[in-house]
């Protein structure tokens, strides 16, 4: 199962898409894999990333993988539950520390990965298109690239969630549509 939450700054993603997480490990006996994207390259970061740790129970394993995230989803089982925070900062890592790659085909190796992981992955990414345009042309190719990443990877995905205001929006649910035509098919 594939579910990507959506939201802006400070909208609760992060602590919705724990929650889920935590109700998936607890139903299913999954190992709880917390894959960390962000790299602490100032002291507001750093303090950012430590509260995400205290967040977590104890019984997460970190990863801290700030690029190869093909590779990660390519070791996990099926017993693993992958939480990975955050798409955003993964693409700013390809885009700043990778800037002759190709990010459209970073995108379609990772959507590829993830079509093939036998792990329940949960994905969080901010959805950065809902503000103003950006004057530069580096934040421009950023917001567009993010976009980009959003729809590929919501086109997979199993589920996707909008969070604002600490509440979650359905976007799509493929699980609820199988149990409506379940429940269509034993009405019949």
């Amino acid at each position: 199962m594939i579910h990507l939450i959506l939201g802006g700054a400070r909208s609760g993603k992060s602590s919705f898409a724990l929650k889920e997480a935590e109700l998936l490990i607890n139903e299913q006996r999954l190992n709880p894999v917390f894959i960390a994207t962000a790299t602490a390259s100032d002291d507001e970061m750093t303090a950012r990333i430590e509260r995400h740790k205290n967040e977590r129970g104890e019984h997460w394993q970190l990863r801290e993988v700030p690029l190869d995230l093909v590779g990660e989803l390519n070791k996990a089982s099926a017993q693993d539950l992958l939480l990975i925070d955050c798409l955003t900062l993964w693409l700013n890592n390809q885009l700043y520390l990778r800037p002759d790659d190709d990010p459209a085909l970073a995108t379609q190796q990772l959507t590829d990965a993830l079509n093939g992981c036998q792990a329940t992955v949960l994905l969080i990414a901010n959805e950065v298109g809902l503000g103003v345009i950006p004057m530069g042309e580096v934040s421009r190719i950023f917001v567009d690239q993010a976009g980009w990443l959003n729809q590929a990877i919501g086109r997979i995905a199993d589920r996707v969630t909008f969070v604002a205001a600490g509440l979650p929006l359905n976007l799509k649910s493929t699980q609820s549509l199988k149990d409506k035509k379940s429940l269509k098919g034993k009405q019949s």
